[in-house]
């Protein structure tokens, strides 16, 4: 089998990557960097001119993109997969999305005879790596059945939620929740700080009790050796939460966390930390209070 991927940068390349180790497919990529494109064409993959070429030569076609404009665009626009894919062939769509999107782009694909997964992922860039992200599908029972051997060659955890529109909700509400998390922790960490308590000792409370979560620890992590190189930029987290406002608003969910999140978010990225990694809204505390929370 044909197998295309568009995409291939921080999280799609690995995912891409274990697909070459891990199957016999053919891999076609593309990307518009040249050395994420290589470091899949080292390991046994071809690289395709442009979209329109990988999408017309392959049976599944599977993107990994950052936001839904160009999800859109990638999918549906001029010299698109929508365009150019063969009819009976599979699309995968591996990007955190909006629900609407991920329908429209489905309806687009339908009418092309082309069958499609929306299929978000969760775990970072490790959990990519090692092959062990957890994978939200929504679509047609039997396509997610046909489709489930390639998921499962990049992944750890593969849960079919629903229909096409149900992987999104899944992925906007765990993403929510994980900066909500994250959030508490760079209060918490803080006011450990000015405690005067060593964090260090508190850290090892935290992660063998109950206020432990991913979301605590990924901010710990960064915040106490003062690392925020970007695993998960904060950009893309505050696009995600502001996709899952969208979603609350729409549904009519009050929103009490989430917004104020929203709001440290804003204030971080108007200090110029949005390529920095999420873990950086701490540092929203740490301009305000003069003090930096480091171990």
């Amino acid at each position: 089998m044909k197998v295309g991927f568009i995409g291939v940068g921080n999280m799609g390349g690995p995912m891409c990557r274990n697909i070459i180790r891990n199957t016999n497919h053919e891999v076609i990529v593309f990307d518009l960097s040249a050395d994420a494109v290589k470091a899949c064409t080292d390991l046994g993959a071809s690289a395709a001119p442009s979209v329109a070429d990988l999408a017309s030569r392959c049976d599944v076609v599977i993107t990994s993109l950052p936001i839904p404009r160009v999800v859109e665009e990638v999918t549906l626009g001029a010299g698109g997969i929508a365009e150019n894919a063969k009819a009976g062939s599979v699309f995968i769509d591996l990007s955190t999305n909006s629900p609407a999107t991920a329908k429209r782009v489905a309806a687009g694909m339908q009418a092309k005879g082309i069958a499609m997964l929306e299929a978000p992922v969760s775990g970072g860039t490790a959990r990519a790596t090692d092959g062990t992200i957890v994978i939200m599908v929504g679509g047609d029972d039997k396509v997610v059945e046909q489709n489930l051997p390639l998921l499962k060659s990049f992944s750890g955890e593969v849960v079919h939620v629903g229909e096409i529109g149900y992987g999104s909700t899944a992925k906007l509400i765990n993403n929510m929740l994980a900066f909500c998390n994250a959030a508490a922790a760079a209060e918490a960490l803080m006011i450990g700080k000015r405690s005067g308590i060593d964090l260090k000792k508190l850290d090892a409370v935290i992660r063998n009790a109950s206020g432990m979560s991913s979301g605590y620890a990924g901010m710990s992590t960064k915040a106490l050796a003062g690392n925020f190189q970007p695993t998960f930029a904060l950009d893309l987290a505050h696009k995600d939460l502001r996709l899952a406002l969208e979603m609350a608003d729409e549904l009519g969910v009050p929103g009490m966390i989430a917004p104020q999140v929203m709001n440290l978010m804003r204030m971080a990225r108007g200090m110029g930390l949005g390529s920095s990694d999420s873990a950086s809204v701490i540092r929203v505390y740490e301009k305000a209070l003069g003090e930096e929370v480091r171990a």
